[in-house]
């Protein structure tokens, strides 16, 4: 871990009923660090990120965040706290343009008032950090797949975290769009932004995350520099069987 704690996990276990969709994890996000978090599907990764996220609550253990216990904040205090997600399935507000997409969540997630023409000189930094400058006055409808996965990446970015959770942000997308979005997360980490990378294409998991996380079956299985992980018995166990 790079840097002071922003995020400790302690103990954390959520059921689903008598299924256990996550046992006693703990782990430790320090500031601005990189970190991969993956496993097989149905290994407890959403549902861990619902939990830091505040959209499920578990059955027992501890979340804290930037030293302060986050377990009783509602979703949206989360975010104000500094806590953002993006999502595989981009969901932008369909009939906004692309910069007034970015102005919500910067006049409502941030506290206090603020005037309206500093907050669309953010949203014009952060389009110009995605490469989205010359889309501001687009549609969402009118942006390909790959300016919806940065789009995506911007709303949560305008929430001014400092901690983003980036889930599947590169799924279905070409090579070269992959770097794209990985050149992007780099940018964003350049600015001390931590971030939580939760993904299938396993390429770009090893060249982005300073350490990666993997968990099976709801239980955290390995933890280590990415070629640590490729030669873990239980990481390969785990995704390929005995």
């Amino acid at each position: 871990m790079s840097g002071a704690p922003i995020l400790e996990i302690l103990s954390l276990t959520k059921r689903f009923g008598g299924f256990v969709a996550l046992d006693a994890i703990s782990l430790t996000i320090g500031e601005g660090e990189r970190v991969g978090l993956i496993g097989p599907n149905g290994s407890g990764k959403s549902t861990l990120v619902n939990c830091i996220a505040g959209v499920l609550r578990p059955e027992s253990g501890r979340i804290r965040f930037a030293g302060g216990d986050i377990g009783a904040l509602a979703p949206f205090q989360r975010t104000r706290a500094g806590i953002a997600r993006s999502f595989q399935i981009p969901q932008p507000f369909a009939s906004m343009s692309v910069i007034e997409n970015l102005c919500i969540p910067l006049e409502y997630a941030g506290a206090g008032w603020r005037k309206r023409g500093h907050i669309l000189a953010e949203a014009h930094d952060i389009l110009a950090t995605g490469g989205l400058a010359a889309k501001a006055a687009a549609l969402p409808a009118e942006l390909t797949q790959i300016e919806l996965r940065k789009l995506e990446l911007a709303r949560a970015v305008a929430a001014r975290p400092r901690l983003l959770i980036a889930d599947e942000a590169m799924a279905g997308l070409s090579g070269a769009e992959v770097d794209e979005v990985l050149d992007l997360l780099f940018a964003l980490s350049a600015r001390g932004i931590a971030i939580i990378m939760i993904e299938h294409i396993m390429h770009a998991v090893m060249r982005f995350s300073q350490r990666i996380i993997v968990l099976d079956a709801g239980r955290k299985i390995a933890e280590g520099l990415p070629d640590e992980i490729v030669h873990d018995p239980e990481v390969e166990r785990a995704y390929l069987g005995e």
